[in-house]
């Protein structure tokens, strides 16, 4: 962490225990200039690490007098959905950071973020080609479209260029249009944009790293990791042939009652479930069923009709709510 400001070391010291290893190693390749591809497991702050170096050094240095240059991060994804993730999940270290350099007395600028995808309006994407975020989050397809038009100079800046999930697009027509498109980036540039490459799993490494790099060299950063297990097989009943058969509900005899019961205990064990289905139609019906077993717990009337099943998956979900 010595490369880092105060602010941002002292931030990060007390929100993480310590470095990953891919962090350690993605700040070491980037601090140097180098382009880098950082592939490790998921958790192991990838995101983090390709962007904290670029935020540190756009809250310590000056910004560019000219206003057109001063978007200097471009974060690339090929998924849109993950794009309005990271712009979520930027506000934390950058808040953090901020608040931490006003404790320690030192001045730093509100960094900004800004997001182009296909579903930005028309008045937006006006403000940001005016009024260039630091950060600009985008896609490969939304990303071509300003180098085709007079958005491209609010591009100008850019000195860091984040390409996330590079295995999706890497070997496909998209990953090569992709490709096309940073080196039209690199053109418009006084000087080539950093490329740093974020994977979780990537085969053949370097062909991936002689995509995201071009005709420059990749650093390529792959800190041995170990996968490890946590796997329960459970049944929710000890004798399966040993069903309830007592009463004269159409679900008498099933396994059913027995595994929704048991689905709904993990799910109040637990902050996050993931349950799979083999069909929507099974999904729907068992989203009903896990909301009557919890509204029965809390002591709410269940309806009959709704109890035995009945009704289509439509109006199932309807009384479910």
């Amino acid at each position: 962490m010595e490369q880092f400001s105060e602010p941002t070391r002292t931030w990060f010291e007390a929100a993480f225990a310590a470095p990953t290893p891919a962090q350690t190693g993605a700040w070491d390749a980037i601090s140097a200039g180098r382009h880098a591809l950082v592939v490790a497991p998921t958790g192991s702050g990838k995101t983090l690490a390709a962007f904290l170096w670029s935020i540190d050094r756009i809250a310590t240095e000056p910004r560019p007098a000219e206003k057109l240059k001063r978007c200097r991060v471009l974060y690339v994804s090929p998924l849109k959905a993950l794009a309005v993730d990271v712009e979520r999940n930027l506000r934390a270290p950058m808040a953090g950071i901020r608040h931490t350099a006003e404790r320690l007395g030192v001045e730093v600028p509100e960094i900004t973020v800004g997001v182009r995808s296909g579903d930005t309006s028309a008045g937006d994407r006006r403000k940001l080609q005016t009024t260039p975020p630091d950060i600009l989050i985008t896609t490969p397809e939304s990303l071509f479209l300003m180098l085709t038009s007079q958005a491209r100079e609010s591009l100008r800046g850019i000195e860091t260029v984040i390409l996330d999930e590079v295995h999706a697009v890497a070997g496909t027509k998209r990953g090569a249009h992709l490709a096309l498109t940073l080196e039209r980036l690199d053109a418009l540039l006084d000087r080539p944009a950093q490329r740093v490459g974020l994977s979780a799993t990537v085969r053949p490494i370097e062909e991936v790293a002689r995509f995201l790099g071009g005709t420059a060299p990749v650093e390529v950063v792959a800190p041995v990791s170990e996968k490890t297990w946590d796997l329960k097989v459970v049944v929710p009943i000890e004798d399966m042939t040993a069903l309830d058969t007592d009463d004269d509900s159409p679900r008498s005899g099933s396994i059913w009652p027995h595994v929704e019961e048991r689905v709904v205990d993990l799910i109040e064990q637990h902050t996050s479930t993931i349950v799979f289905a083999n069909s929507r139609r099974l999904a729907e019906r068992l989203t009903a069923r896990l909301n009557e077993v919890a509204a029965e717990r809390a002591g709410a009337d269940v309806s009959a009709s709704s109890t035995t099943g009945t009704g289509s998956p439509a109006q199932m979900m309807a009384q479910s709510g």
